[in-house]
């Protein structure tokens, strides 16, 4: 399965609805339990940059209020928070990799809300808006995903259902 942290690794958990940047080579960027939640995962190679954010809804007008203490909860507040985040420390759009994880429908048929899809659908267009390009996706289905970031490597490991996979 899954090989062992090395001693010297730091993990360092993103919640629901919280983003994270380091540039700390030695620090591994986790988030679980995405269904229809998304993870946007970054890396700058160059600079050995990661972020990671876990939104949970596609949009903030739902929720101002909210969305003012918890932007990292909505993929329109959340992305641009992140990006311009990791532009804070050096970063630059056109030597960024980034990688999309989650979105799936778990509740099946019966869910109207279909809240996987729109997370993805928000997201398609704020990237297209900002012009950034995504390197790769394990987005929807009806399964539960693992995703870390190795901040130093830019390896990005996603679990799910005791499998595991490079992204």
């Amino acid at each position: 399965m899954s090989a062992q942290p090395a001693a010297t690794e730091k993990r360092q958990v993103v919640g629901i609805g919280e983003l994270c940047v380091s540039d700390q080579a030695d620090t591994v960027l986790i988030t679980y339990a995405l269904g229809s939640c998304v993870a946007v995962v970054v890396h700058d190679p160059k600079r050995r940059v990661g972020g990671l954010l876990h939104y949970m809804l596609p949009q903030s007008k739902a929720m101002p209020e909210k969305a003012v203490a918890q932007p990292g909860m909505f993929a329109d507040t959340g992305v641009p928070m992140l990006f311009h985040r990791l532009y804070a420390v050096g970063c630059h759009k056109r030597e960024l990799v980034v990688k999309v994880v989650g979105g799936g429908h778990l509740l099946g048929a019966a869910d109207a809300f279909d809240i996987g899809h729109r997370n993805l659908e928000v997201l398609d267009k704020v990237f297209a808006r900002s012009g950034v390009f995504v390197a790769a996706r394990d987005v929807g289905g009806a399964v539960s995903r693992t995703v870390e970031l190795n901040v130093g490597t830019g390896r990005v490991t996603v679990r799910s259902h005791r499998k595991e996979h490079v992204l």
